[in-house]
């Protein structure tokens, strides 16, 4: 395995794009999950409530999710590598800035503008690892930045809660400009060599209505997950259900009022065509069904944990910890069996492997000890943590090297649907275990109550999993692939590489 790492670093191109990526999905992984816990803290210092610095996450996500396709599609058109280092300066100056705010809204801005960055990034990245790597070569390839993000991950929930607790908030914020500039430093050789590589020219149309209905879409899609209705913030309350599912609603219409749009476009954002490609269309269902289940565990767990449990939000973090310390090799082995084998069976077998792991967990969460369930999450986590890399390299793979933006942007996109569904749709299913005056039980009274909600909740995931490991396995690899699996050459013009 050592020996085809190496194989996979054997030219100065290669070994430059990596690192770029690397340390770019570091830097967006440390800009998303880990600033959360930095809310109440900032709340304080703003004598304001949570309800409002709750958009400092919210407008991110929602920049993320609505420009990455479009990033994506300017990388096409003005070079993927440009997009990308862009991106990267604007998420750190935006981050910088943050450190220096005087006002809640002016963070708010420079979150905006970092979350513009990370979607330039996000939807750039994906295009030039495929680029620059065969396809037989993917697999491994996507799982080095992938190992790059956990550790993002694990910086930021092993110092931040230290910075917020004897340091301050702006620290937190200013910890993302020194990994911002080596992203940046790290990337600048890499622009240099493929700054003009692109796939489309940039002198045709430009598909404004269907870049600003793209945007809308996004804009709601975001909105739909994030808690901006009355009561508590949860997804299982009467409030949070009038709101979260009729948002879904109001996606759907936006989304399919793009898409007709998109049909009559000369020069459109998507070409619908690409669609009806069946591999490309169930690589990318399949992707919104493992990241369903990915949001699902983020919010099904803490309410296993602290109300079925009792525990507080700490214990989260030990029961999530297995799924954090597998992420740092697990993917680069599951690249390697991917890359070297080609076994047609792993993605549903990873899938399985996850709602396996759901299964069990639903079936005995009434009955176990608390130290039980970090042992339980392992299956869930080596699915997770093995299917991430190989199902990047298949969707990139789904498609014909030239329309890598698309590919890219799209598997982004499915990515936060992903997310949006499987948070909403958790948590209202726990909603119908649950009594209507839960709020009035004693805790010890409510545990049952959600320990319940859990289990059902849980076999709705098995399903989805299900549904997703049926759609991995009816995938049938591209006849192009298989051509170009074959050759270990590629058109200077199409890798932008040398040494």
């Amino acid at each position: 395995m050592f020996a085809d790492l190496r194989l996979l670093l054997n030219t100065r191109s290669r070994k430059e794009t990596l690192l770029a990526l690397t340390a770019a999905y570091m830097l967006v992984q440390l800009s998303s999950l880990p600033v959360a816990i930095s809310l109440p803290t900032l709340a304080k210092a703003f004598n304001t409530g949570i309800d409002d610095t709750a958009w400092i996450v919210i407008i991110y996500l929602m920049m993320l999710g609505a420009f990455v396709l479009l990033g994506a599609r300017l990388g096409d058109r003005y070079g993927h590598a440009r997009v990308f280092f862009i991106g990267i300066v604007l998420s750190t100056a935006g981050s910088g800035f943050i450190a220096v705010s005087q006002e809640l809204w002016h963070i708010s801005v420079w979150r905006a503008i970092a979350g513009l960055g990370s979607a330039m990034v996000m939807g750039n990245a994906n295009a030039i690892l495929a680029a620059n790597f065969e396809p037989r070569e993917r697999g491994r390839a996507f799982a080095v930045p992938i190992i790059g993000a956990r550790f993002g991950t694990l910086i930021g929930l092993a110092f931040f809660g230290v910075l917020l607790q004897f340091v301050g908030w702006r620290m937190v914020f200013m910890t993302f400009v020194p990994i911002g500039l080596l992203a940046t430093v790290a990337s600048i050789p890499m622009v240099r060599r493929q700054a003009n590589v692109k796939t489309e020219r940039d002198d045709g149309p430009v598909d404004w209505l269907g870049g600003i209905l793209l945007v809308a879409a996004g804009v709601v899609l975001v909105l739909s997950g994030s808690h901006l209705h009355g009561g508590e913030e949860s997804y299982t309350s009467p409030d949070a259900l009038t709101y979260h599912l009729p948002m879904h609603l109001v996606f759907i219409v936006m989304l399919g009022a793009f898409f007709l749009v998109e049909r009559r476009m000369v020069n459109p954002i998507v070409d619908v065509r690409h669609f009806k490609q069946a591999p490309f269309s169930l690589s990318l269902a399949t992707n919104v069904t493992y990241h369903f289940s990915m949001l699902a565990t983020m919010t099904l767990v803490p309410v296993l944990v602290e109300e079925g449990f009792g525990k507080p939000p700490l214990y989260v973090t030990i029961v999530l910890l297995p799924s954090q310390v597998l992420g740092l090799f697990m993917p680069m082995v599951a690249g390697w069996v991917y890359d070297r084998y080609q076994p047609r069976l792993m993605r549903p077998v990873m899938m399985v492997v996850i709602a396996g792991g759901f299964l069990v967990l639903s079936t005995v969460a009434a009955d176990i000890p608390f130290w039980a369930l970090p042992l339980l999450m392992i299956p869930i986590s080596v699915g997770t943590n093995m299917f991430n890399p190989i199902n990047n390299a298949t969707v990139m793979n789904s498609l014909p090297l030239e329309h890598r933006g698309v590919a890219s942007g799209m598997m982004e996109t499915t990515r936060e649907m992903g997310h949006a569904l499987g948070a909403t749709t958790a948590a209202a299913v726990l909603a119908l275990a649950l009594p209507a005056g839960i709020s009035r039980l004693s805790d010890s009274a409510a545990q049952g109550f959600y320990i319940q909600g859990f289990q059902l909740s849980s076999l709705m995931v098995v399903f989805v999993l299900c549904f997703g490991a049926f759609l991995a396995y009816i995938y049938r690899t591209p006849d192009f692939y298989r051509r170009a699996s074959q050759t270990t050459t590629r058109p200077a013009s199409s890798t932008g590489s040398g040494d």
